[in-house]
């Protein structure tokens, strides 16, 4: 008689009479709002994973995975310390490269910038700026030469192009009998690259290491050695096995969690904070739950108090209203969670017809850096929205079944 019965019975109130039809639209418009509230929180959740995804590609596009470098900031004989970790386990291409800030002046406009010198036959091993060209190529960086590659914000604000002459000047100074000058040096634009990424389009220019390495005066040094590895996500892990084995010898070793912890930390916590908010809509439909049992024990009271003078337990009424309050959670959140993936999939596709359909552009590509609105379903994040809300639907059966079970026959039987 137990479960069966509770079962049966639970069922049954979700099939409405005539004269509580209007209960039964109540119990609609909870199904529909978590089945909304869900629906908008894995697709919300989702796109902010497809932005986290775009942006995490596009920084280690231009940042490494891992860094080797002196204890002092300096890395000589960096040759022998590529040989040394080529073999290393999970290392899959490396570059030297060295780094300094500098200030570039073109015409009447200066620009401080991040100056990086690299090697071009090697930079496609740890860096995919090469395949960001938007204009002429690494190669035509060559030692002694002294040409420059741009991003193209920053090649834009200085109003040079392809064949400009700029000067860089650099923080180090030279002596001499007219008294202290900078060090500058005349360079020529031979390409432009963009990557999607102000920090680095705006604030990044590039030359042979060589070239770099005077310029900086490190003689035959580096800044490091830039690491690729084959799984991204585990640089921690491997960049701390790595600095095990060779800190001993003067070397330090970072990876791009790091170096980016802040811009990431601020993604994982808007993130936080959105999926709250968007639950928060969940918990409202959720507990709508609430008024549509209340009216259905109002409503039934005659058919409990029966039921109890049939012997039917308190903690069975309470089974029976909290089965009803669950088919509703049960129905909603897998509405929900059916059209969230759904959505989430085809976002890529939807939104261009929308745009398509209304003559607009929601992130205009002259403003916006990512112009699209990527998507990355995350199962566990499907897995998480469904049993929170499935849990708030159960939650707000609590009290109305309580309050059922409260029910005495004989109070309610007497005016029958």
């Amino acid at each position: 008689m137990f479960k069966p019965l509770i079962l049966y019975i639970g069922l049954r109130y979700t099939r409405a009479k005539r004269r509580t039809q209007f209960i039964s639209f109540i119990t609609l418009t909870s199904i529909l709002g978590i089945a909304l509230g869900v629906t908008a929180l894995i697709t919300v959740l989702s796109v902010m994973n497809g932005f986290e995804a775009e942006l995490r590609e596009r920084i280690l596009g231009m940042t490494s995975h891992a860094t080797v470098s002196g204890i002092d900031g300096q890395l000589q004989e960096w040759s022998k310390v590529q040989e040394r970790v080529k073999d290393y386990p999970h290392v899959a291409g490396s570059a030297p490269f060295v780094n300094g800030q500098v200030m570039i002046n073109a015409d009447r406009r200066v620009s401080g910038t991040m100056l990086r010198g690299i090697l071009p036959e090697q930079e496609h091993a740890v860096s995919e700026v090469g395949d960001k060209m938007v204009s002429g190529d690494l190669n035509q960086l060559v030692e002694g030469q002294y040409n420059i590659v741009l991003g193209a914000e920053l090649a834009g604000y200085l109003g040079v192009g392809l064949g400009d002459q700029i000067t860089v000047i650099t923080p180090q100074v030279n002596s001499t009998p007219a008294g202290i000058l900078p060090r500058m040096r005349r360079f020529t634009v031979t390409g432009m690259f963009r990557v999607g990424m102000f920090e680095y389009d705006r604030n990044m220019a590039i030359i042979h290491m060589a070239d770099a390495a005077k310029l900086f005066r490190l003689e035959d040094g580096v800044s490091g050695l830039r690491l690729k590895l084959d799984d991204l996500f585990n640089a921690p892990q491997i960049s701390r096995a790595l600095a095990n084995t060779m800190y001993a010898d003067g070397y330090r070793v970072s990876d791009w969690t790091q170096a980016h912890s802040n811009f990431f930390r601020a993604i994982k916590t808007e993130k936080r904070v959105m999926f709250i908010i968007l639950l928060l809509i969940v918990a409202v439909a959720a507990f709508n739950i609430v008024s549509t049992l209340v009216m259905v024990v109002t409503d039934k009271r005659g058919d409990i108090a029966i039921l109890k003078t049939q012997g039917l337990s308190a903690p069975s009424v309470m089974g029976i209203f909290i089965i009803l309050g669950g088919i509703i959670g049960v129905v909603g959140t897998a509405l929900g969670t059916v059209g969230g993936i759904a959505l989430a999939l085809n976002v890529e596709t939807i939104v261009p017809a929308i745009e398509q359909f209304f003559d607009t552009q929601f992130m205009a590509a002259d403003v916006y850096y990512i112009s699209e609105l990527p998507s990355k379903l995350e199962w566990s994040d499907v897995y998480a929205i469904a049993a929170m809300s499935f849990g708030l639907s159960l939650l707000a059966t609590i009290y109305p079944a309580w309050q059922a079970s409260q029910v005495n026959p004989a109070e309610v039987l007497r005016y029958e």
